[in-house]
């Protein structure tokens, strides 16, 4: 096998939920072009149709399943669909919301509603299609800077989410690895064009990349090669780890 070889999924389902926009399209075109049919899930079902598309033209097949992950019935559904797809060997964890809510003011449903998409969410979808990976697969978990860093903004719910994520991908990593052959990584993707960014106040996003190395928002294809190489065999002696994806953030 070549090096460029170890990045090719042929023959391979991925799971990928949040994939009705943003960054979730992003994955799911960079996973199809690797040789992947992709089974695309989110809570919006009519907007993924366009992901799908994508898909299709990339030569794989799609499909679409409406999921809210934070339904455990819902993701075991949803695995035991892929499942009859073909052989599941890659579950991307992006599904996510946020809330920017001062602390002080942050209600008990609103800040459980974050966890339980976020983080609780990705716990059932891992435990589902770890159940169905019979042939060993990767697990990606999607977090965020904002589990590292703080970015200025009240977000205690969000930030308590994707920080718990980095928990569970060491747990995760250390139970399946060695017993059924599932790595488990993160990501911790730092500024990208997403639906949550475009609630930014004026001048925010502005005055934090003006502070990167890189000085830039970070491109959609840049965070699906990254997901694709802990996805392939490519990161093959790779798991329980995060890899941060930031332009530099965490280190200013």
């Amino acid at each position: 096998m070549g090096i460029l070889d170890r990045f090719r999924l042929d023959g391979k389902v991925a799971i990928v939920t949040g994939a009705s926009s943003g960054l979730g399209v992003a994955v799911a075109k960079g996973l199809a072009e690797a040789g992947a049919d992709i089974v695309l899930a989110a809570r919006r079902e009519d907007r993924l149709a366009e992901t799908a598309a994508l898909v299709a033209a990339a030569g794989r097949r799609a499909l679409c399943v409406r999921t809210d992950v934070a339904d455990p019935a819902d993701c075991q559904r949803l695995a035991e669909r892929a499942a009859e797809f073909g052989t599941v060997g890659v579950l991307v964890n992006n599904a996510g919301v946020g809330t920017a809510v001062p602390a002080s003011r942050e209600t008990p449903e609103q800040f459980r509603g974050v966890l339980d998409v976020n983080l609780l969410g990705a716990y059932w979808m891992a435990q589902a299609a770890a159940a169905v990976m019979t042939e060993g697969g990767s697990i990606v978990n999607i977090s965020s800077i904002i589990g590292l860093v703080s970015g200025g903004l009240p977000q205690a719910a969000y930030s308590a989410s994707k920080a718990g994520l980095f928990g569970l991908t060491r747990d995760l990593a250390a139970q399946w690895t060695g017993r059924k052959g599932i790595r488990v990584n993160a990501i911790a993707p730092g500024y990208f064009a997403t639906e949550m960014s475009d609630q930014y106040a004026p001048g925010y996003l502005e005055t934090h990349l003006s502070r990167l190395p890189l000085a830039r928002p970070g491109d959609p294809e840049e965070f699906a090669a990254t997901v694709l190489f802990l996805a392939s065999a490519a990161s093959g002696y790779v798991t329980g780890t995060t890899v941060v994806v930031d332009g530099g953030a965490v280190i200013v």
